[in-house]
Order: C-alpha cells, then sequence, then structure tokens
C-alpha cells in the first residue's frame, strides 16, 4: 500500500467512536490491560451518529414492549423465542455496566439510565385478541412474570393519560405494561466509556480522524487514516480491526477483501421524530408506549410515543416516521449507496428488493408525508394533539443488511450482524436494531471468535465472570440465576426490578 506519512503499530484498531467500539475497547482493556488499543473517529465528537441520544430510541430494547419481535404464527400461539433471547441480551448489558459503576469507571448511572415503564398499546378486535395472547404467552415465562394487562379504560387512563384522553369510547383497546422498562442514553454512555478509556496506558483516540483504506500485509492489518484537519496521512499497523462505524462499516469491510464480507449489500432507512416542545404535555406521560407496525414497515419504525430523559432533562417524542437516502450515516455522502454496490453483492440486492416491494411502498407513502399526515399518525396515540406543540427532528440514518440466501438469492435482515475473518484478525458490525442495548452480547461474541485462545484461558475466563456474574450460564433457563442477577444489577443501577 503506498501510503505518505508515518507508521505506527499498535495491538488493536477501532474504527468508529459509538457505543460498539466503546462497549469492545472497555471490554478488552478489562480483559488484557496490557493491550494498545487505537480509536479513530470521523467526525470531531465520539457518539455523534447511532449512539447520540435523539438519533435512536433508548428503549434498551429490551423487548419488554416492541411487539415485532413477537409474531404470531400461523396456529395462532406467539413466539417470544427472539423476545426471550433479546431481554436476556440486554440483562446481561445491564450486568457489565453495574461492574462499571463498581469499579467507578462511569461515574453515575443516573448520567445515562432511568426507570421507564414499556407498554405495549393496540386497538381493534383482532389486535387486542393478539395482545392479550401476547401477554398469556410472556407471563408465563419468569422474564415477565411482572407484565400487566388490561382492556379496562379506567385503568388504561392511568397509564397513559394522553393516549386515552379524547379517544373514542367505542373504540376496543388493550395495553400490556411492564414497571421494569428503562430509558437509556447511549449517547451518555458512550461518552463516559471514552473517557475511562483515555484515561488508560496504551489508548489513543483520535477524532476527525478518516480510515478510508485497510489491507492485510504479513499477518497484520495496515490502516490508512487522513486527518481531516491537516489532510495528513499515516498507517496504523495492528494484528485486529473491529470496524464499527455505524452504516459506514459496510464500505469499509468491502475494502477489506475478506471472502467472508462477499454477498453483503445494505440498504440505507432514514428516519424523523415528532419532539413535543411544551413542557406541561410532556409531564403528562411517563411511559414508552409501542404499537404495531404498519404493512412492511422496517423494524425500526414501529410507532411509539416515548418518554425519554436527555442529559437530566424529561422529553417526549413520537415516531419514527421512516425515509429513505442513498447517505449511509446522517452526516454521510449521497453516493454511499452507489459505491457500495459490487459484483458479490448486486444479485442479492436485487432479490432482497424484488422480495420486499411492501417496504418500497411504505417508504416512498413516508417521504411523501406532510405535516398534516404526520399529525394524523400522532393522532392515533394521542388524540389531543395539537401541531403547534411539535417540532420535526431528524433521527439516525441506519443501514439494514442484504445478505446472500442460498433459497432467494438475497434477503433483507433487520437484526445487527458480525461479519469476522476466518482467522479472527478483523471483524465489522452491520444492521440496525436491537443495537446498542445487547452491545455487551454482540461484543462478548465478537471476542470468542477472534481472540479465541485468550478467552478459553482461566485469567479471561475468571474476568468475565467477575464483570458479567451469568457469563457461560442462562439467564433464560435459570430462573433463580436471573432473579439473582436482575435484582442485584437493578440495585446498583437505580432502577426497577420484578419482584
Amino acid at each position: 500500500m503506498n501510503i505518505h506519512g508515518t507508521e505506527t503499530t499498535t495491538d488493536v484498531v477501532l474504527i468508529g467512536a459509538g457505543i460498539m467500539s466503546a462497549t469492545l475497547g472497555t471490554l478488552l482493556k478489562e480483559l488484557q490491560p496490557e493491550l494498545r488499543i487505537e480509536i479513530f473517529e470521523t467526525l470531531d465528537n465520539v457518539a455523534e451518529e447511532s449512539s447520540a441520544a435523539w438519533n435512536n430510541a433508548g428503549t434498551g430494547h429490551s423487548a419488554l414492549c416492541e411487539l415485532n419481535y413477537t409474531p404470531q404464527k400461523a396456529d395462532g400461539t406467539i413466539d417470544i423465542s427472539k423476545a426471550t433471547h433479546i431481554t436476556e441480551s440486554f440483562e446481561i448489558s445491564k450486568q457489565f455496566w453495574s461492574y462499571l459503576v463498581q469499579q467507578g469507571v462511569i461515574s453515575s448511572p443516573q448520567s445515562f439510565i432511568h426507570s421507564v415503564p414499556h407498554m405495549s398499546f393496540v386497538w381493534g378486535d383482532k389486535n387486542v385478541a393478539y395482545l392479550d395472547a401476547r401477554h398469556k404467552a410472556m407471563q408465563a415465562h419468569h422474564f415477565y412474570k411482572a407484565m400487566q394487562y388490561s382492556e379496562d379504560r379506567e385503568q388504561l387512563a392511568a397509564w397513559m393519560p394522553l393516549v386515552m384522553g379524547g379517544r373514542d369510547t367505542k373504540q376496543h383497546v388493550a395495553a400490556s405494561r411492564m414497571e421494569t422498562g428503562t430509558d437509556v442514553n447511549y449517547g451518555a454512555l458512550t461518552r463516559e466509556l471514552f473517557e475511562h478509556l483515555q484515561k488508560q496506558e496504551g489508548v489513543a483516540l483520535h477524532l476527525g480522524h478518516h480510515a478510508d483504506h485497510l489491507r492485510k500485509e504479513n499477518n497484520e492489518w495496515a490502516v490508512k487514516v487522513k486527518d481531516k484537519a491537516t489532510s495528513g496521512e499515516k498507517t496504523v499497523r495492528a494484528k485486529f480491526v473491529f470496524i464499527g462505524a455505524g452504516g459506514g462499516a459496510l464500505p469499509l469491510l468491502e475494502k477489506a477483501h475478506i471472502p467472508e464480507a462477499k454477498g453483503f449489500g445494505g440498504f440505507p432507512v432514514s428516519g424523523q421524530w415528532l419532539k413535543c416542545n411544551d413542557r406541561d404535555i410532556i409531564e403528562q406521560h411517563f411511559a414508552k408506549v409501542y404499537g404495531l407496525a404498519s404493512v412492511g414497515a422496517p423494524p425500526m419504525s414501529v410507532p411509539h410515543l416515548d418518554t425519554r430523559v436527555i442529559d437530566g432533562k424529561k422529553e417526549l417524542l413520537f415516531g419514527p416516521y421512516a425515509g429513505f437516502s442513498t447517505k449511509f450515516l446522517k452526516q454521510g455522502s449521497y453516493l454511499d449507496l452507489p459505491e457500495s454496490i459490487r459484483l458479490s453483492n448486486i444479485l442479492p440486492m436485487i432479490e432482497a428488493g424484488l422480495h420486499n416491494v411492501p417496504l418500497t411502498k411504505y417508504l416512498i407513502k413516508q417521504v411523501m408525508q406532510s405535516p398534516a399526515d404526520r399529525l394524523n399518525e400522532l393522532r392515533e396515540y394521542f388524540p389531543d394533539a395539537k401541531a403547534e406543540d411539535w417540532e420535526l427532528r431528524i433521527a439516525g440514518q441506519r443501514v439494514q443488511v442484504i445478505k446472500k440466501d442460498a433459497h432467494e438469492g438475497g434477503v433483507l435482515e433487520f437484526g445487527t450482524e458480525v461479519v469476522s475473518a476466518a482467522d479472527g484478525s478483523i471483524a465489522a458490525l452491520l444492521g440496525a436494531s436491537p443495537g446498542a442495548s445487547t452491545a455487551v452480547s454482540i461484543m462478548l461474541g465478537l471476542i470468542k471468535n477472534c481472540f479465541k485462545g485468550q478467552i478459553a484461558g482461566a485469567d479471561w475466563q475468571g474476568k468475565l465472570k467477575k464483570m458479567i456474574p451469568s457469563y457461560g450460564q442462562s439467564l433464560a433457563d435459570d430462573e433463580g440465576l436471573f432473579n439473582r442477577v436482575h435484582m442485584e444489577t437493578a440495585a446498583v443501577l437505580g432502577v426497577g426490578w420484578v419482584k
């Protein structure tokens, strides 16, 4: 690689300064303090893209209220397997965060996490029957024993006065509620983790530095980095590289030319929120109320009337409204999508498009929405809403994964996926929701694949069990273990627990 400028060597390179890199860097330094880590972020601050508070839902995506994680099967039964997997992943994140609080890495849990009830709300006989069946299926599992359900309008009005006020009294409605829900400011958490990392010996964070090329040379990765302020370039060599650049991960992964990345494509989906500006209205609502997604809508577009706590201030938003942009990042380029197309992924991308016509129609409809259309959608959840009390804000950009499929040619995935080389020397995170809330589980899986020798040793195993008491065990299968660690982490984080 012909690169002009300086050349340095390190152990680990992290590309992107969001929650994923922050989590991986923190885990690795806890496991092996002598590791040298270089972090490169294109923007001038950490957590400015998907991890920023206003760019994601902050729900904690613990699957307590998101109905897309509990589909109804053809026989009428409710499949809660994906929900339990996500719930367990979030509980693992909470264990790690609790450990960091106890170690003084995180100064105060109130800086990023707060108790906010999680609710699912539906109307119409068919949807009410579904929610009732979902509640019964979920309450049978120990994760969700505390889940409440009601069709009583007085009870619902007490739970969510804005949602019930002004609503048609003939409308058949129902809601489920989990008091153990949380609101998480992933931007604040990311900043705390990077503050800690920068204080560690052997760690360097470079803001305003763009990693634009990488290549394998002599069992090392040579990463070309440009300083945006000076236009100076340098090469950083490392045994391991993690690409955690959100939507920007796919173009970089393609440049690595590893066989495992062939056939992957990306489909960008943008988002918008309606943000409430009336403090009296904001104070009347205290819950995350999720509904059913429209036909063809991606999971990130499930509508919700959402209490947030951002930088110590209570906020209220509704959305998200989906849109389409060829950018892979909010501050990216309109050429991101066309430049990501390769001979290896063009067919999967075409096939995925053909299989997702309803999504295309949905996005076209969303893009063409007028302010009145958006207000009408809001009024389905807040009947008395007035346009003058709300402003439109641009949310984050997400890139859904498109991958090869033996049967369909190409499929559009709505989760997250770690793509790693066979030798474990490089890995990238692709995809979107549930993302941030499951960052710890995702990064543990990455470490298991990419640091096989170290993680098998007694030293790392002991440290992992100290950081995550349930490590190597199943919270979903062991009710006693779940109850113990759930209560302990809730006490440390200052949030509610199952009683």
